[in-house]
């Protein structure tokens, strides 16, 4: 019976180039194999492959890491089995110092390498053309996640006021699973429907990262129109700021029209991620917790 392929996720870190040049992408030296490659490991058991990517980073340069635009996965065999890894650009959240690190028998040596040299170093050619599809999305890009509230109680068996309906249990450990997906790209800003079950859905992520909610009535099921609709999420795209977007079902193909999106129909605890730049958006991913 075949093995279930190996799935990994790491991330391409690119910063400004130290000595003003075209920029600097981060390397790692793996002694075991005698190469150099980019931060990335396997998944923990549970862990979803963007916390597992801002995960690896941490362990293997120190550095914290924020994720920006997805990048092609890479394919290949080790041994009989296949392997999946996942990549992202990656930015550098605080210091990006490594002076610091402390060589170990798994990485012994983390550098920062300018991009027109990088390539020559890199040990693999499927790195390479990870390192090519990163140049080709160099610049800043900036984030705005769409997120579907987590399972809640059925409407049906429901009979008080419906912005009252709260989470099921699973719905709310749901929400709590949404914490590292949503701090693996940084979230800052935090804007929810007034129902109870979208701001519910927020809390976790809220709690740990010491951040306030706002809610808004033009994202509730009852007072949301498409033109109320319009004017937020405008104005949450032109701010700039890592945002989440917390709503509703009826309410989200008026946010993916104003955003010029076809509708991905998200499920419970299902969220789009939109990368965007200058008014455009340049690449969209969607991620579940289940």
């Amino acid at each position: 019976m075949p093995q279930p392929d190996i799935i990994a996720a790491g991330a391409v870190v690119l910063r400004k180039g130290s000595s003003g040049g075209g920029g600097d992408v981060l390397l790692v030296h793996r002694p075991k194999y005698d190469d150099w490659s980019f931060a990335k490991g396997k998944l923990d058991r549970g862990e979803h492959i963007t916390a597992c990517a801002t995960r690896e980073v941490r362990e293997e340069t120190g550095l914290d890491v924020r994720l920006g635009v997805p990048l092609p996965d890479q394919h290949y065999r080790v041994g009989s089995r296949g392997k999946i890894v996942h990549y992202w650009i990656g930015r550098v959240v605080g210091s990006d110092d490594v002076t610091a690190y402390q060589p170990n028998d798994e990485i012994d040596e983390v550098r920062w390498v300018p991009l027109d040299e990088a390539e020559q170093l890199l040990t693999y050619p499927r790195d390479g053309e990870t390192l090519a599809a990163a140049r080709n999305h160099s610049e800043r890009t900036r984030t705005l996640v769409v997120l579907r509230h987590a399972r809640a109680r059925n409407r049906s068996h429901w009979r008080a006021d419906d912005r009252l309906r709260p989470l099921l249990k699973d719905g709310e450990a749901q929400a709590a699973r949404l914490v590292p997906l949503l701090a693996s790209y940084d979230v800052r800003r935090l804007v929810s429907s007034t129902s109870y079950r979208c701001v519910q859905t927020l809390v976790p992520y809220a709690d740990a990262t010491a951040r306030e909610i706002e809610t808004m009535g033009e994202l509730s099921e009852e007072d949301a129109t498409a033109e109320r609709v319009l004017d937020v999420v405008d104005e949450l795209f032109e701010d700039g700021k890592r945002t989440v977007l917390c709503t509703h079902r009826p309410v989200l193909p008026d946010v993916f029209f104003t955003l010029g999106l076809a509708d991905p129909k998200l499920e419970p605890g299902q969220l789009l991620v939109v990368h965007h730049r200058k008014g455009t958006i340049v690449a969209t991913e969607t991620h579940h917790v289940r």
